[in-house]
């Protein structure tokens, strides 16, 4: 039987803007258990709202958590036991809830897609109706809302030392895939005894670009199954739901991560089915959708999706 674990939204249990495999386990897990966590949006107080009410967690965190190479409140790592190097970390995103009442969405200096053409520099604060599951934006526009952890990762390997939390790599993190939803699963390597599991970056809701640099950057709660997968070995991060199979690319170049995500999928029909590379090569350029997941992160992001039915 599964257990049941809550990591309570405090200090102790974060890290500030960065990724690191001696950052000691605030939680030890079996494989399979389940594992409910609190996020908080990125940015320090620069980015609260004068008029509307600040959760008392939040505000503990900003206080006592010392900047990071990256702005983003991550929580954990989670333990999971018996997990080694090589092995692969199944992340089944169970629930993902937003837990305030307001975002904010950022103008910055010299981020975004077009940072030459926007230097009127400015923040904003939609509020969250949760009975109308909408965030409202300042002009009256209503958007849905679609949550999701905009960072999930394992440790990176011991040898990168300590990552800034911006970047997203071969162990996941800041990936900003809104795909990565309530009822995705998502498939980690391990890099360390442990495998090390973080989440944080609380995203209301974003388009695949986020072109401006954050997406609606609020708290979210998120409730994960972690099961440990001795028979899967992967490079890069990989992800299914019910319909669709989702590689991801990761690189500084569009093309280049574009190119990743091709190949991933490629390899992964390959491994599920009798298809030989040429059929999968082709099945994808009939059937696979490439998707642009975030242009601002320091490294791109590409997925490309793949509907299960045609396997």
């Amino acid at each position: 039987m599964s257990r049941r674990f809550e990591i309570p939204a405090t200090p102790e249990n974060m890290v500030l803007g960065y990724l690191d495999s001696t950052t000691p386990p605030v939680l030890e897990v079996a494989s399979g258990d389940v594992v409910t966590l609190h996020s908080f949006p990125a940015g320090g107080k620069e980015t609260l709202p004068d008029n509307l009410p600040v959760p008392a967690d939040y505000m503990a965190a900003l206080d006592a958590l010392p900047p990071g190479p990256g702005p983003h409140f991550i929580t954990g790592p989670v333990y999971v036991q018996d997990a080694k190097p090589g092995d692969t970390l199944q992340v089944d995103i169970l629930d993902v809830k937003v837990r305030q009442d307001w975002g904010f969405v950022s103008i910055l200096p010299l981020l975004g897609t077009l940072p030459d053409e926007f230097t009127d520099y400015e923040t904003i604060h939609p509020v969250v109706d949760h009975a109308k599951n909408v965030c409202v934006m300042p002009w009256g526009t209503e958007i849905p809302l679609d949550p999701f952890f905009g960072i999930i990762a394992t440790a990176p390997p011991p040898a990168w030392g300590r990552c800034g939390s911006p970047v997203p790599r071969a162990f996941g993190g800041n990936m900003d895939n809104k795909e990565l939803r309530a009822g995705t699963t998502l498939y980690l390597p391990v890099f360390n005894e442990g495998a090390l599991f973080f989440a944080g970056d609380g995203h209301g809701v974003q388009g695949d670009g986020e072109v401006c640099i954050t997406a609606l950057e609020t708290g979210v709660t998120g409730t994960f199954r972690l099961t440990l997968r001795k028979d899967m070995r992967l490079d890069w991060p990989f992800a299914e739901s019910a319909t669709h199979l989702m590689s991801i690319g990761l690189d500084e170049d569009l093309d280049d991560a574009a190119r990743q995500a091709t190949r991933e999928m490629v390899k992964h029909v390959c491994e599920r089915t009798n298809l030989s590379r040429n059929q999968a090569y082709m099945l994808c350029s009939l059937a696979g959708n490439l998707r642009v997941t975030q242009m601002v992160d320091g490294n791109k992001g590409v997925h490309m999706l793949l509907a299960k039915s045609l396997l």
